[in-house]
């Protein structure tokens, strides 16, 4: 049998047993009727005696009493367990309802603490022209700059500031940290001349 609600949670498997059990039931129970039926159609209610409170010869009496003893308790059987298989249903709607709102609740929270970990940008990437210095370090369009070497929202004044840390540091790797699809990026940065304009493209 099923375990009593709330002491442990109730298993899909073990619903599936209770629903096996109850179609066992289920099936006993018409068998008990069609048993009542091949005894000329006596039901639970028919007299087993005859019109002068004999016993009827007509029918198998021991078979008959037996089979409306076995639909009574299988009747009763079958009522706590569907008591049971509703219980147990609704322990596992009420389960995967938490579960659901559980896994929202996080979500949520994970969005939130990555939104509030994200730094402040202070300038966005609008074009990289291919080959340049910044197309080969993987900087993208769209980009959100977050750090420039030196350079971050609280010393950003205008982008004079980055091109001065560009020139200061041709030919050696600066550290770029850029917010990219929500995310925090690192990308390794190198100023150096090319065929093209700046130091950076």
């Amino acid at each position: 049998m099923a375990q009593p609600a709330g002491s442990r949670p109730v298993t899909v498997s073990e619903v599936q047993q209770l629903v096996k059990r109850k179609d066992e039931i289920e099936a006993q129970i018409k068998a008990c009727y069609e048993l009542l039926e091949s005894q000329k159609g006596v039901g639970m209610n028919e007299p087993l005696v005859d019109a002068e409170g004999f016993p009827r010869d007509d029918i198998d009496l021991y078979q008959v009493r037996t089979a409306r003893h076995n639909i009574i308790c299988l009747q009763n059987d079958h009522k706590a367990l569907m008591k049971q298989v509703e219980e147990a249903l609704h322990q596992l709607h009420a389960r995967e309802k938490e579960k659901h709102a559980r896994d929202e609740a996080e979500a949520l929270a994970e969005a939130m603490s990555q939104n509030q970990s994200l730094p402040q940008a202070f300038a966005r990437v609008n074009a990289v022209t291919p080959g340049s210095p910044a197309s080969i370090s993987g900087l993208q369009v769209d980009d959100e700059i977050v750090e420039f070497g030196s350079v971050n929202i609280n010393n950003f004044q205008n982008l004079q500031n980055i091109a001065t840390v560009v020139q200061h540091s041709e030919g050696r790797p600066l550290s770029v940290t850029v917010i990219r699809s929500g995310k925090k990026v690192h990308v390794g940065l190198t100023p150096k001349r090319w065929a093209g304009k700046g130091l950076l493209g």
